[in-house]
């Protein structure tokens, strides 16, 4: 049985998909672009845009009683390979061995023009 796990601390989804859904004791998390939930803004920077991508996927973690430490996979979408070292810095700084498996993908272009967009399966 799948179950929408959803918050207001983080963007709302704006499409026909969840920010989240738990099944099978998993919680499977839609990518988080850096929007800031209050503000509706994006901030500037790589650094600044991993910290508020991974604030918004917590955000949705503690709303299904989940932290960090629960997530097992992530999938990492930059727009520029050249911003993996600072994305990579941040990123680091939030996780705590054993890290979660995770997969960095180049892309084209993400939704408001964001420099990275995260999304996290974690497990109950």
């Amino acid at each position: 049985m799948k179950k929408v796990v959803a918050t207001d601390n983080a963007p709302l989804a704006i499409g026909p998909y969840s920010q989240s859904i738990s099944a099978n004791n998993m919680l499977f998390i839609s990518g988080q672009i850096p929007i800031d939930p209050v503000s509706g803004s994006i901030p500037e920077g790589i650094k600044a845009q991993t910290a508020q991508s991974i604030a918004n996927a917590q955000a949705i973690l503690e709303a299904a009683s989940l932290s960090l430490k629960d997530v097992v996979k992530t999938t990492v979408f930059i727009v520029d390979l050249d911003n993996f070292i600072d994305m990579n810095e941040v990123y680091g700084s939030y996780f705590e061995e054993p890290y979660p498996a995770r997969s960095t993908v180049e892309v084209s272009k993400l939704p408001r023009d964001a420099m990275v967009e995260i999304e996290m399966t974690a497990v109950f």
